[in-house]
Protein backbone atom coordinates (compact mmCIF):
# COMPACT_ATOMS: atom_id res chain seq x y z
CA UNK A 1 0.00 0.00 0.00
CA UNK A 2 1.31 3.44 -0.84
CA UNK A 3 1.41 5.82 2.19
CA UNK A 4 1.62 9.18 2.42
CA UNK A 5 4.99 11.03 2.54
CA UNK A 6 5.33 13.85 5.85
CA UNK A 7 5.53 17.47 4.27
CA UNK A 8 8.24 19.74 5.28
CA UNK A 9 7.15 21.17 8.83
CA UNK A 10 5.68 18.50 10.17
CA UNK A 11 6.69 17.85 13.70
CA UNK A 12 7.35 13.91 13.28
CA UNK A 13 10.14 15.16 10.95
CA UNK A 14 12.36 17.24 13.64
CA UNK A 15 11.86 14.02 16.10
CA UNK A 16 14.52 12.03 17.36
CA UNK A 17 13.41 8.45 16.94
CA UNK A 18 12.83 5.57 19.12
CA UNK A 19 14.09 1.72 18.78
CA UNK A 20 12.03 -0.86 17.94
CA UNK A 21 11.81 -4.23 18.65
CA UNK A 22 10.79 -7.54 16.95
CA UNK A 23 7.38 -7.31 18.28
CA UNK A 24 6.75 -4.31 16.67
CA UNK A 25 2.75 -4.61 14.86
CA UNK A 26 3.10 -5.34 11.27
CA UNK A 27 6.42 -4.71 10.96
CA UNK A 28 7.28 -6.79 8.01
CA UNK A 29 3.68 -5.17 5.96
CA UNK A 30 5.15 -1.70 7.41
CA UNK A 31 8.38 -2.24 5.43
CA UNK A 32 6.64 -3.38 2.59
CA UNK A 33 4.53 -0.74 2.04
CA UNK A 34 7.87 1.91 2.81
CA UNK A 35 9.28 -0.10 -0.45
CA UNK A 36 6.18 0.68 -2.59
CA UNK A 37 5.58 3.99 -1.09
CA UNK A 38 9.61 4.61 -2.28
CA UNK A 39 9.28 3.06 -5.62
CA UNK A 40 6.00 4.93 -6.38
CA UNK A 41 7.97 8.40 -5.56
CA UNK A 42 11.07 7.52 -7.39
CA UNK A 43 13.07 7.75 -3.75
CA UNK A 44 16.27 6.37 -3.34
CA UNK A 45 15.84 5.82 0.50
CA UNK A 46 12.70 6.10 2.66
CA UNK A 47 12.32 6.95 6.77
CA UNK A 48 10.09 5.97 8.69
CA UNK A 49 9.06 9.70 10.26
CA UNK A 50 8.19 10.71 6.27
CA UNK A 51 5.16 8.49 6.30
CA UNK A 52 4.19 9.49 10.03
CA UNK A 53 6.51 7.19 12.07
CA UNK A 54 8.73 8.17 14.85
CA UNK A 55 10.73 4.80 15.01
CA UNK A 56 14.44 3.82 13.89
CA UNK A 57 13.44 2.69 10.72
CA UNK A 58 14.52 3.17 6.67
CA UNK A 59 14.67 1.49 3.72
CA UNK A 60 17.29 2.08 1.00
CA UNK A 61 17.39 1.23 -3.23
CA UNK A 62 20.39 2.87 -5.08
CA UNK A 63 18.98 1.12 -8.26
CA UNK A 64 17.88 2.96 -10.96
CA UNK A 65 14.04 2.00 -12.15
CA UNK A 66 13.82 3.58 -15.07
CA UNK A 67 17.54 2.19 -16.61
CA UNK A 68 16.54 -1.33 -14.64
CA UNK A 69 20.07 -1.23 -12.88
CA UNK A 70 20.34 -2.67 -9.71
CA UNK A 71 21.72 -1.21 -7.09
CA UNK A 72 22.71 -1.46 -3.08
CA UNK A 73 19.14 -2.35 -1.15
CA UNK A 74 18.75 -3.10 2.12
CA UNK A 75 16.42 -2.34 5.17
CA UNK A 76 18.08 -0.79 8.57
CA UNK A 77 16.15 -1.04 12.08
CA UNK A 78 17.58 0.65 14.88
CA UNK A 79 20.68 1.91 13.17
CA UNK A 80 23.69 3.41 14.60
CA UNK A 81 26.76 4.87 12.58
CA UNK A 82 29.19 3.79 14.46
CA UNK A 83 32.13 6.32 12.16
CA UNK A 84 31.96 8.36 9.36
CA UNK A 85 35.47 9.06 7.18
CA UNK A 86 37.04 10.25 4.21
CA UNK A 87 37.50 13.60 2.67
CA UNK A 88 34.46 15.41 2.44
CA UNK A 89 32.28 15.65 -1.15
CA UNK A 90 29.33 17.96 -1.95
CA UNK A 91 26.71 16.53 -3.80
CA UNK A 92 23.25 17.72 -4.70
CA UNK A 93 20.59 16.04 -2.64
CA UNK A 94 16.67 16.15 -2.55
CA UNK A 95 14.20 14.55 -0.25
CA UNK A 96 10.62 13.29 -0.70
CA UNK A 97 9.66 15.29 2.01
CA UNK A 98 10.72 18.34 0.71
CA UNK A 99 9.71 18.26 -3.16
CA UNK A 100 11.43 20.33 -5.56
CA UNK A 101 13.89 21.86 -3.45
CA UNK A 102 17.65 20.72 -4.09
CA UNK A 103 20.39 21.43 -2.52
CA UNK A 104 24.66 21.35 -2.26
CA UNK A 105 25.05 18.61 1.26
CA UNK A 106 28.53 18.08 2.01
CA UNK A 107 29.18 14.37 3.52
CA UNK A 108 31.60 12.01 4.20
CA UNK A 109 32.24 9.42 1.66
CA UNK A 110 32.44 6.25 3.88
CA UNK A 111 30.04 5.14 6.62
CA UNK A 112 30.36 2.21 9.61
CA UNK A 113 26.85 1.58 10.25
CA UNK A 114 25.47 -1.38 12.91
CA UNK A 115 21.98 -2.26 12.27
CA UNK A 116 19.05 -5.01 11.97
CA UNK A 117 18.18 -6.41 8.49
CA UNK A 118 14.53 -7.42 8.25
CA UNK A 119 15.20 -10.91 9.24
CA UNK A 120 16.45 -9.49 12.38
CA UNK A 121 20.25 -9.93 11.60
CA UNK A 122 22.47 -7.76 13.99
CA UNK A 123 24.84 -6.67 11.31
CA UNK A 124 27.91 -4.19 11.52
CA UNK A 125 29.26 -3.00 7.82
CA UNK A 126 31.30 -0.25 6.25
CA UNK A 127 29.87 1.39 3.07
CA UNK A 128 31.00 4.05 0.40
CA UNK A 129 29.99 6.45 -2.27
CA UNK A 130 26.51 6.99 -3.64
CA UNK A 131 25.32 3.98 -0.82
CA UNK A 132 26.94 5.80 2.33
CA UNK A 133 25.35 9.32 0.91
CA UNK A 134 21.77 8.02 0.70
CA UNK A 135 22.46 5.69 3.96
CA UNK A 136 23.53 8.94 5.82
CA UNK A 137 20.92 10.75 4.80
CA UNK A 138 18.14 8.73 5.71
CA UNK A 139 19.87 8.21 9.22
CA UNK A 140 19.80 11.90 9.52
CA UNK A 141 15.91 11.46 8.96
CA UNK A 142 15.87 8.96 12.15
CA UNK A 143 17.71 11.83 14.28
CA UNK A 144 15.01 14.46 13.73
CA UNK A 145 17.61 16.14 11.15
CA UNK A 146 16.47 17.31 7.25
CA UNK A 147 19.42 18.23 4.61
CA UNK A 148 18.03 21.84 4.55
CA UNK A 149 19.63 21.93 8.17
CA UNK A 150 23.06 21.57 6.71
CA UNK A 151 22.28 24.55 5.21
CA UNK A 152 23.63 28.22 5.21
CA UNK A 153 21.76 31.06 6.71
CA UNK A 154 21.20 33.07 3.42
CA UNK A 155 20.48 29.92 1.52
CA UNK A 156 17.73 29.05 4.12
CA UNK A 157 16.43 32.44 4.12
CA UNK A 158 16.16 32.19 0.44
CA UNK A 159 14.56 28.91 0.24
CA UNK A 160 12.22 30.16 2.94
CA UNK A 161 9.48 30.86 0.95
CA UNK A 162 9.22 27.75 -0.76
CA UNK A 163 9.44 25.55 1.84
CA UNK A 164 6.24 27.38 3.85
CA UNK A 165 4.53 26.46 0.62
CA UNK A 166 5.68 22.78 0.82
CA UNK A 167 4.47 22.80 4.21
CA UNK A 168 0.79 24.40 3.17
CA UNK A 169 0.21 21.68 0.44
CA UNK A 170 1.00 24.67 -2.26
CA UNK A 171 3.00 22.11 -4.30
CA UNK A 172 2.33 19.42 -6.60
CA UNK A 173 3.58 16.41 -7.03
CA UNK A 174 2.50 12.76 -8.11
CA UNK A 175 2.75 10.69 -4.90
CA UNK A 176 0.54 10.93 -2.15
CA UNK A 177 1.62 13.64 0.64
CA UNK A 178 -0.10 14.76 3.90
CA UNK A 179 0.79 18.62 4.49
CA UNK A 180 0.91 19.65 8.24
CA UNK A 181 -0.32 23.01 7.37
CA UNK A 182 -2.69 22.77 4.37
CA UNK A 183 -5.94 24.60 4.70
CA UNK A 184 -9.12 22.44 5.35
CA UNK A 185 -11.21 22.69 2.45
Amino acid sequence: MKLPIVAYGDPVLKKKCAEIDQNYPGLNQLIENMWETMYHAWGVGLAAPQIGLPIRLFVVDTGDKEEKTEGFKQVFINPVIIEETGEPWAFTEGCLSIPDIRESVTRKPNVRIRYFDAGWNLREEEFTGMPARVIQHEYDHIEGKLFTDTLGTLRKTMLKGRLDAISKGNIKVDYKMKFPNQKKR
